[in-house]
């Protein structure tokens, strides 16, 4: 397996689809143009709407959607992997996924995500989120391979922002080969200034993999403000590009998947892994896996 450049893109999506598609494009060329071959963007790429009828209203079918169809062409276009953080897409159910899509450079769907975790939060400024009230969550964790021009073999592990904060989803995914982890995001502010960093840099540790992570960044169009900060993070701990501000960017930065292997041949915590009981007090012993539970 050979290196390849790898960027995110970090956007300031507003509330109409059409008028993301456009800035995606322009961003997405710029990353293209200093050769990466593999491009992730950030969570809700296609739009960042925070009230319920306008959001019904913007949203449509995987096929129907114009995200969708934007990153299949340029992908086809530019022969890169072009990775959708992810979208809202409305389920043949009737129910909204927030779901991420990766294609290939012939245009194809080679894998999809739909978010497991619901960022269901109160935090201390007064912001409080309802995620399940609009989304409906995941069920299956994804890992896939990476393979063709550019990248000579990759697996890349998915998650969507509130994601992050579940290690087991990301040790799961490191188990069965993912070396590249990706946190497309659109944290909040007060969230990103505590946790983004150190929660991006302990999954790449712990698992000894990249990790890519395209965020949203700024005040939106629909009163939000996200954090920013757009990492790619090495399997030591270290970050190898960051866009260290809230404006739109792009940062490239080289993904060689031979380190994986020798962070995890240096600490090889995932074959190391140990079943466990846990015993709390008079509680009947819970039987856990130390690798992931």
């Amino acid at each position: 397996m050979g290196a390849f450049k790898a960027a995110a893109i970090q956007m300031r999506s507003g509330t109409s689809p059409e008028r993301n598609a456009v800035d995606l494009e322009r961003l997405v060329r710029e990353a293209a143009g200093q050769g990466a071959a593999y491009i992730q963007t950030p969570e809700m790429t296609g739009a960042l709407v925070r009230d319920s009828r306008a959001r019904a209203a913007s949203f449509t079918s995987e096929d129907k959607d114009i995200i969708v169809s934007t990153s299949r062409r340029l992908a086809k276009e530019l022969g890169i992997f072009l990775h959708i953080g992810s979208t809202a897409i409305l389920r043949a159910d009737g129910k909204l996924a927030n779901r991420a899509l990766l294609f290939g450079p012939d245009g194809a769907t080679i894998a999809t995500y739909d978010k497991i975790h619901m960022f269901d939060v109160d935090l201390d400024n007064g912001e409080s989120w309802r995620e399940s009230a609009a989304y409906e969550p995941g069920t299956a964790a994804v890992v896939t391979e990476i393979s063709g021009p550019g990248i000579d073999g990759a697996r890349l592990g998915f998650a969507v922002c509130y994601d992050l904060r579940f290690p087991q989803l990301f040790r799961a995914e490191a188990l069965v080969g993912a070396d590249l982890l990706s946190v497309p995001a659109a944290f909040t502010r007060q969230t990103g200034e505590a946790h983004w960093h150190v929660l991006l840099r302990a999954r790449a540790i712990e698992n000894g993999a990249y990790v890519v992570a395209a965020a949203q960044g700024g005040l939106h169009e629909d009163g939000r403000e996200t954090y920013g900060h757009s990492l790619i993070v090495d399997p030591w701990g270290r970050i190898v590009a960051e866009a260290a501000h809230d404006e739109p960017a792009v940062i490239v930065a080289e993904i060689d998947p031979a380190q994986s292997a020798a962070a995890r041949k240096k600490i090889p915590n995932l074959k190391n892994a140990r079943d466990f009981a846990v015993n709390a007090g008079s509680a009947e012993a819970l039987p856990l896996r130390g690798a992931a539970s």
